[in-house]
């Protein structure tokens, strides 16, 4: 094989053999392919896309660059992926649900990635919460647990992780091939039977429009498939904060009162039991992706999800009374001040980008690589598209390491929201792919 000849017919537009792309990506992984040709390859798939066909082999070459976990456990082997939103806290409640369910999932999970927040960045609030566990820290504490949630191996899909940042610096990220490529490759890596999706689409989503969505969606969907893992997506609302909080310790905290008390947080709750109920109708656990949702639903009203959740935090170094006592070991900033809306009237519209950024600005997201987080700021009380406000209410209480910083925060806030006649909330779930 060449990655001069694979390039050059990617360049004209020729759909590439699977075989080379099967080639190029163990060489990505082994550092047989430079950095130029890595860059190259990326650009040359942006601009002219590698098809069904490429695209199932590009993720699957990827999967099979490193380790590829095999299960051998009494139940199904499942995960959830979601493309990144505002308040998104879906996969805390989701793992420990889904174990209690009868399934197991090793879910591999990321950091905030640009306006989102991070599954591991909201894990690491809770103290000595561990994320980098290994494979054999996966495998013990999913077969142990019935659920674990942890950063990616190094010995997990090498391919991606150079290609992925060679893409950063080569403005290739927005490329739907390679970023289906990226994001199932380490799913499959994990031995997944079946995969539901959580594409979000929406003013605080990555996928704008509904057009957006529904390719992104496809593209995962078929390509899953096509690489044999049952998968099917939800596309979700994403015009306002799933959660009312942003930010890493708030979120829990609302993870921790769903558990407990669900009908305080029904639009979080509920897109999580349909998440629920299509992994377990896609793995064949239950008949219908409704009984699987009421299935789950069940876990949260018995109280066994919470102490299941309790159970995962334990055997990931965090405290063993985290579900007990979660209001005395999450962090509190010291400045909490509410955000007044400027006039009275109902919640129109909310900028979930800005709402995100505001966070960061804070000290809750990343600017640079090397930037560290403060679990404990963010903003909590966020009101939702419709709420009626009278000129003074708070739209928002943010969380803060000082004045200066809350002042600007509650700056951004107030400028994301925007007041105006009675307005219905958007559907949750918008669509179904699979």
């Amino acid at each position: 094989m060449d990655a001069r000849s694979l390039l050059a017919a990617l360049r004209l537009g020729r759909r590439p053999d699977p075989e080379a792309i099967r080639w190029f990506a163990a060489g990505l992984a082994s550092g047989a392919v430079s950095d130029a040709q890595a860059g190259a390859f990326a650009m040359a798939v942006c601009l002219n896309g590698l098809g069904e066909a490429g695209r199932v082999a590009l993720t699957e070459a990827m999967r099979d660059s490193g380790a590829v976990l095999d299960w051998n456990l009494p139940g199904p082997v499942v995960d959830k992926h979601s493309s990144g939103g505002i308040g998104d806290c879906v996969s805390l409640l989701l793992a420990p649900m889904l174990a209690e369910c009868g399934a197991f999932v090793p879910m591999i999970s990321g950091r905030g990635l640009g306006h989102t927040g991070g599954t591991l960045d909201k894990l690491e609030a809770i103290p000595g919460f561990a994320t980098d566990l290994g494979i054999d820290g996966l495998r013990r504490v999913t077969a142990g647990v019935g659920c674990a949630i942890v950063a990616a191996s190094a010995d997990l899909a090498p391919a991606d992780r150079r290609l992925y940042a060679v893409r950063d610096v080569s403005g290739t990220v927005e490329s739907l091939d390679l970023i289906t490529a990226s994001i199932l490759s380490k799913k499959l890596a994990a031995g997944l039977g079946a995969l539901a999706l959580d594409v979000k689409q929406g003013s605080g989503a990555f996928m704008k429009t509904r057009e957006e969505a529904r390719a992104l969606a496809e593209a995962l969907v078929s390509t899953a498939n096509g690489a044999g893992c049952r998968t099917a997506a939800l596309i979700t609302d994403m015009d306002q904060p799933l959660a009312p909080a942003a930010g890493n310790a708030l979120e829990v905290a609302v993870v921790m009162e769903a558990f407990t008390e669900p009908a305080r947080h029904p639009r979080l709750v509920d897109l999580t039991c349909a998440l629920c109920g299509t992994a377990l109708h896609l793995a064949s656990v239950v008949d219908s992706a409704e009984a699987g949702a009421a299935a789950a639903r069940a876990t949260l009203e018995s109280g066994a999800a919470a102490e299941r959740f309790g159970r995962m935090v334990a055997a990931q170094g965090g405290p063993a009374d985290f579900s007990d006592r979660w209001q005395a070991r999450l962090p509190n900033a010291p400045v909490v001040r509410p955000v007044p809306a400027p006039d009275a009237g109902h919640v129109a519209a909310i900028d979930g980008a800005a709402l995100g950024l505001a966070v960061i600005s804070l000290g809750g997201g990343r600017r640079v690589e090397t930037d560290r987080i403060d679990p404990a700021v963010g903003l909590s009380d966020l009101l939702a598209i419709g709420a009626e406000v009278a000129a003074g209410d708070p739209l928002a209480i943010v969380h803060a390491a000082d004045d200066a910083a809350a002042e600007a925060a509650a700056r951004q806030v107030a400028a994301a929201y925007e007041i105006g006649g009675p307005t219905a909330p958007p559907a949750l779930i918008r669509d179904r792919v699979g």
